[in-house]
């Protein structure tokens, strides 16, 4: 009886010691994380001050904004604010200036078109393989995003293509004739409620 209180004893000593290694591990990674995020913080920051910020934030919002009514608006010569935008462009923190087309004016005038959000799993998922899908993707005009995501699925693609006949053409294109393609399942749009591409700054 005591052998057995024992043994119980060192077997619960084990348990609680994992437990106690699991949750120690956890919070060390959870402060790994806030670590390299506060790292990647304070790298954005000493690249771009203030001024930088409220540019970027002014530019997102409204890319037609002119370089007179812009530094008007920072409180800035126009040819320093001329000369900050041209460097955040340069440097890539600026990706492309474009217009939003409206779908709505569009649909209107050509007919609606079909948005589907795909999710693709493939067979298997080597390095070399999920990048040969995501380049052959990527190439295709109808797919608007294309993002590798996990768990779940290997690929969400957003897709936006003018009709069913359209769409049927791209889907044996990209997804019927890839062997390594598992899985498929697509869900399409019957309402647009919100679309945005603003990315969430640092308060300046």
């Amino acid at each position: 009886g005591a052998l057995m209180n024992l043994e119980g004893e060192k077997a619960g000593s084990k348990s609680e010691k994992l437990k106690f290694n699991l949750l120690f591990q956890n919070k060390y990674f959870i402060k790994t994380m806030i670590n390299i995020m506060n790292s990647d913080f304070k790298n954005i920051t000493s690249t771009l001050d203030a001024t930088d910020l409220q540019l970027l934030a002014t530019l997102q919002a409204d890319a037609s904004i002119s370089n007179i009514a812009l530094a008007d608006k920072l409180r800035l010569s126009a040819a320093t604010c001329l000369r900050r935008t041209k460097r955040l462009l340069q440097e890539g923190w600026i990706e492309k200036q474009v217009a939003i087309l409206s779908s709505d004016k569009l649909g209107q005038l050509m007919g609606h078109s079909v948005t589907a959000l795909i999710e693709v799993s493939l067979d298997k998922q080597g390095e070399e393989l999920l990048q040969a899908f995501e380049t052959r993707a990527v190439q295709e005009t109808a797919v608007q995003q294309c993002w590798r995501v996990s768990p779940g699925p290997d690929f969400m693609l957003v897709v936006q293509v003018p009709d069913m006949p359209a769409y049927l053409a791209f889907t044996q294109r990209l997804l019927t004739q890839d062997a390594n393609v598992r899985n498929v399942k697509a869900f399409f749009s019957v309402k647009r409620a919100k679309f945005g591409t603003q990315i969430t700054l640092p308060s300046t």
